[in-house]
């Protein structure tokens, strides 16, 4: 049978020359609406994108042959990632394909902010002379501030520092041990906002760090100050930051990405001292070709020999290993996924520990999975690939063991995470084939992944259940499952309650005004 690839968006022409070489048919379709999109995508085995193409709930379906979707870029958020997983497709991205070209272009809009390049050359052209109006700023000695020290960051501050600038860093998961190694400074939020002379944004758009530069934030960095974000839009309040470059408080501001894109029309658009491109962090020929051999080479492997890389929403392993390993693998994930959500706030070591029949497997994708599981929660496009890579270079600790018995399970995963030098813990078993929660801080359960959990831990006290119950009633939130753990009588306890719903805002305000409860979260899976 012929294995069909539809591509979405302009790609290299050397990744058309991947797929065919390798027996895969092609035929390239670029700017299809969703609905045109989902009119043919049940024809094609394979759909490879950039940003343009936007697969979502309604083309996945009706993909009922598709297995695979490849972005060649990072970001994924043109993606329904859960309708994609729901349908049993694949989604994969190519991770660090254009990391150098993004930091070079934050790097350049930087000099362009801090020389006004763009308005003096535009009026230059226009038959003026303005040279007394664009008196610059020189970077040399001056204090960049990185939010955000992954990859791109990195680069960035390597940069930097290559121009003399001083850098620090704001980024939960950077050590100190990893700041000394790229020769930053490691500052909380408002110290950087504090001494920083420039600003740049390298991290992703999740909950944590959606609006991260807000009105409140802006206002509190110093009067002067250059604004660079080359990486997400939503990352920045673009109305406070057109009124602090209007009133003087922010002299510069250089922006590739948008809250809302294509923002062919925006209110910054003409401030004095604003400077904006069209997305083009990663528009370089190098980068473009970069990602598009690679997300061919990938969607290739996998459509003839299952191989998967590089994937967001399964484990990556190889066609042979799939029948044993692809459960304990969805089982790590699963459990970092838990570890991740309940340490948001940063962390500096990982142990992950195997007990049993599972030491027996192949344990590098196992790990991976679990990393992968852990870092989701703050960066939407780690995946199995990367997560290793991306633990190390925030110079994050990472041990592993074995035990070849269990005491009370065939096989065993522990999962353990340092927050503020204390540890955090889960484990998890298969039963029947289906990934179980057996322990969390020590305490025995054992209770089913749900898509929606309520995790409680509290004191053991008479009462807490009713209540609860009382609650999340009052809201309409339906409970599946129920399950508790505990130390001893009257001591520290947990209760994971499975629920068909998210909870609302007010019902969770009230449960953690119980006196029972120490913390309390909605953990989604």
């Amino acid at each position: 049978m012929t294995i069909k690839v539809l591509i979405g968006d302009s790609l290299a022409p050397g990744a058309i020359d991947i797929f065919k070489a390798r027996g895969i048919e092609v035929d390239v379709k670029v700017g299809l609406s969703q609905d045109e999109l989902a009119d043919i995508i049940g024809d094609y085995d394979g759909l490879a994108v950039r940003s343009a193409c936007k697969p979502n709930a309604a083309v996945f379906a009706k993909a009922d042959k598709l297995k695979v979707v490849g972005r060649a870029g990072i970001g994924v958020d043109n993606i329904d990632i859960p309708a994609a997983t729901a349908k049993g497709v694949a989604v994969m991205n190519t991770p660090f394909g254009n990391a150098v070209t993004t930091a070079e272009h934050a790097i350049a809009m930087l000099f362009a902010a801090a020389r006004q390049i763009p308005a003096a050359s535009a009026r230059t052209q226009n038959g003026e002379w303005p040279k007394k109006d664009y008196v610059g700023t020189e970077l040399f000695a001056k204090t960049l501030g990185l939010i955000g020290a992954g990859n791109i960051g990195s680069l960035v501050a390597e940069r930097a520092l290559g121009i003399k600038m001083k850098v620090v860093a704001f980024d939960p998961y950077l050590t100190e041990e990893r700041a000394v190694e790229l020769g930053v400074e490691k500052v909380e939020l408002d110290e950087l906002l504090a001494r920083a002379d420039a600003i740049t944004l390298h991290t992703p758009l999740t909950d944590q760090t959606r609006n991260i530069l807000s009105r409140e934030n802006l206002g509190k960095t110093k009067k002067g100050v250059i604004i660079v974000n080359c990486a997400r839009g939503g990352l920045v309040d673009e109305e406070a930051l057109k009124d602090l470059l209007d009133n003087g408080h922010i002299t510069a501001a250089a922006l590739d990405v948008f809250e809302t894109e294509p923002a062919k029309e925006h209110a910054l658009f003409g401030t004095r001292g604003f400077i904006a491109t069209p997305h083009l962090g990663a528009s370089t020929v190098e980068a473009q070709d970069n990602v598009a051999f690679q997300v061919a080479e990938q969607m290739a492997d996998y459509l003839l020999t299952g191989a998967v890389s590089n994937a967001l929403n399964m484990p990556s392993i190889t066609a042979e290993e799939a029948p044993r390993l692809k459960p304990f693998a969805e089982l790590a994930e699963k459990l970092g996924e838990f570890a991740g959500q309940i340490s948001t706030e940063g962390f500096d070591a990982v142990e992950i520990d195997y007990e049993g029949e599972v030491c027996e497997l192949n344990r590098k994708p196992l790990t991976s999975a679990a990393l992968a599981g852990i870092m989701r929660a703050s960066m939407k496009d780690v995946n199995m690939v990367s997560a290793p890579t991306v633990l190390k270079e925030r110079g994050i600790d990472l041990k592993e063991s074995t035990q070849e018995d269990s005491d009370t399970y065939d096989s065993l995963i522990r999962i353990k995470v340092r927050v503020g030098g204390k540890w955090r813990t889960i484990a998890g078993t298969i039963v029947n084939g289906q990934s179980r929660i057996v322990a969390v801080k020590d305490m025995a359960l054992e209770a089913k992944f749900r898509p929606f959990i309520l995790f409680i831990n509290n004191n053991d006290e008479a009462g807490f259940i009713g209540s609860l119950g009382s609650i999340l009633g009052e809201a309409g939130v339906n409970i599946a499952t129920f399950n508790l753990g505990r130390e001893e009588q009257g001591g520290d306890a947990i209760a994971m309650v499975g629920i068909d719903q998210d909870v609302p805002a007010e019902a969770m305000a009230k449960i953690e005004a119980l006196t029972q409860v120490r913390y309390a979260k909605v953990l989604r899976f």
